[in-house]
């Protein structure tokens, strides 16, 4: 187990996943607060890298392409601090950092992991009800239906069109962009076969965005929330059931229990290409490999 704590949040990796809970003081930003604690499957993972610097530095996690869908819609928008997969490290931790790099280092070349893209999402994303505001509207999401409602100062054309509600089948996409410059930023709802306004103040499927205060990091959350339960952007399909895999490692599935040891050595490399494909959660591999292990004492 390696564990790095510090004022800006507690990491520890046990091997399988990354568990990281944000800290609580002041100076941490208000996304990584709003969001809570997050379990990083050592699947999702596609490096880590820790940064010295003058006064401590930094560790940051590198995921794969389409593992989150938090840094998905938000396409590398969020400011630095707002990431929840960095955390400042103290300078007396500069040590432990660079240990826990080198376990997590470790374990993605041990588990072989996959480090390119994802086909569908590896982490849960933000947990729902969730309720965000922008500069002319609100948008709250119960995890079924999204509901706009818009702010005295919006455009006539958004006033006109009046509240809007969305099931999840009705969505085509979600999209989040942050301001830059003069130029505002959105939250815009894509209903299937409806096309986009080109400027989110007009849109009546858009919330204007300026600038990113720390209360507006929810807008990015509620975002990744409804991207999380739409299909995957690559467009690979469902993750496969594993019970019958499940039920054939842990003799359940009509077998004698009784294998020979080449069958159950197939079956163990088996479940590691199922683990390291993503298709097997942690816990599942876990599970798993202990009953194929117990086919072997079995044998004696």
């Amino acid at each position: 187990m390696a564990e790095l704590m510090g004022r800006d949040g507690t990491w520890s990796f046990d091997g399988e996943q990354v568990r990281i809970v944000p800290g609580r003081e002041r100076g941490v930003h208000r996304l990584r607060q709003d969001l809570g604690e997050i379990c990083v499957p050592l699947t999702a993972l596609a490096g880590v890298a820790y940064e010295p610097g003058r006064k401590g530095g930094r560790l940051r996690l590198r995921l794969r392409d389409g593992a989150d869908p938090l840094l998905y819609v938000t396409g590398g928008g969020l400011p630095d601090d707002a990431s929840p997969y960095q955390v400042a490290v103290d300078p007396d931790r500069t040590g432990v950092a660079e240990y826990f790099a080198d376990e997590v280092r470790q374990a993605l070349l041990l588990d072989q992991v996959d480090t390119g893209p994802a086909d569908r999402y590896l982490l849960p994303g933000p947990a729902v009800p969730l309720s965000a505001a922008g500069v002319d509207g609100t948008a709250t999401f119960d995890g079924e239906t999204v509901r706009v409602e818009w702010r005295w100062n919006t455009s006539e054309s958004k006033k006109q069109a009046g509240a809007r509600t969305y099931s999840l089948a009705d969505l085509e996409s979600v999209e989040w962009r942050p301001a830059v410059g003069l130029e505002s930023g959105y939250l815009r709802f894509r209903p299937k076969g409806e096309a986009p306004k080109a400027k989110p103040e007009h849109d009546p499927n858009a919330i204007e965005l300026w600038g990113f205060k720390k209360e507006s990091g929810q807008t990015a959350l509620l975002a990744a929330a409804v991207a999380v339960r739409l299909p995957h952007p690559s467009g690979g399909s469902a993750a496969p059931d594993v019970t019958p895999v499940l039920e054939k490692a842990a003799g359940t599935g009509g077998g004698s229990g009784r294998e020979d040891a080449d069958v159950l050595l197939r079956r163990l490399r088996e479940l590691g290409e199922l683990h390291k494909d993503g298709i097997l959660t942690a816990e599942e591999f876990a599970t798993a490999k202990a009953a194929v292990l117990r086919g072997f004492q079995g044998m004696g």
